[in-house]
């Protein structure tokens, strides 16, 4: 078999007296969509922070297309993160910069190309997305759903080979979340990227994931496809399915 994208190993990570990773197991193959489903504070952000070293394990070992990357320094690690994107959860848009500038910011850091090319590749990742003729906005010019498919355009910008989502229809309506999935698969097809999708979100995850994970008490107590998780035996992970009330909601 082709060696995956990600390679995580008994993954572990405390916060002061508390274990949020419960030694991780896992592995993200090329090309594919897992989704990380899980409750809120179940640590699926933190576990996503891992995949691109923003965040370091306290035990254990992730590898990046074979080449372990959790014990890198800082420096090590920018030519990996050249080649995975991310939409944070917030967007985080810089307020200050123009719908251009904040796309662009990355291909400016990281890439050495002329104006003309910065502009082309900006206006082909807001077109993926559906958004044209934005460019010479700011943020507070745009709603909730723009600022985060421009968030998503600019995670894109660098022709990344993994895009990892947190949250990504977090504060959106039902309506826009739908468009943001749309616009997940669209990309993914598009740009042949591996895709790492946490949220809580159940219509996106079904549309966007070919994997589902579901992380309970540090640890992932299902990862199969979804045609095994409609059947699944893990109670509180059908529960969380369904949108039931477990015992220890109602106790």
């Amino acid at each position: 078999m082709a060696t995956p994208i990600f390679s995580v190993r008994g993954l572990v990570k405390d916060y002061d007296d508390k274990t949020v990773l419960r030694g991780l197991d896992f592995d993200v193959q090329r090309g594919e969509s897992l989704v990380i489903l899980g409750r809120s504070g179940s640590g699926k952000s933190v576990m996503l922070r891992q995949l691109n070293g923003l965040e370091k394990p306290d035990a254990g070992t992730v590898a990046f297309d074979g080449t372990e990357i959790s014990s890198m320094r800082e420096k090590e690690l920018y030519p990996i993160r050249q080649r995975i994107g991310m939409l944070f959860q917030g967007g985080a848009l810089f307020d200050s910069m123009t719908v251009e500038e904040n796309v662009s910011f990355p291909l400016r850091e990281h890439l050495e190309m002329d104006e003309e090319e910065i502009h082309e590749r900006v206006r082909l990742k807001l077109s993926l997305v559906g958004l044209k003729g934005v460019e010479a906005l700011m943020p507070s010019e745009l709603s909730g759903g723009m600022k985060k498919r421009v968030a998503l355009a600019r995670s894109l910008a660098m022709d990344p080979e993994v895009v990892l989502f947190d949250e990504p229809s977090t504060g959106l309506d039902p309506m826009t979340s739908a468009l943001i999935a749309h616009l997940i698969r669209r990309s993914q097809a598009s740009l042949a990227t591996t895709s790492v999708v946490v949220t809580h979100d159940i219509a996106l995850a079904r549309h966007v994931g070919d994997r589902v994970a579901f992380l309970c008490e540090g640890t992932f107590s299902f990862l199969g496809t979804w045609e095994e998780a409609n059947r699944t035996a893990d109670r509180v992970f059908g529960d969380f399915l369904a949108g039931r009330m477990g015992d220890e909601d109602a106790a």
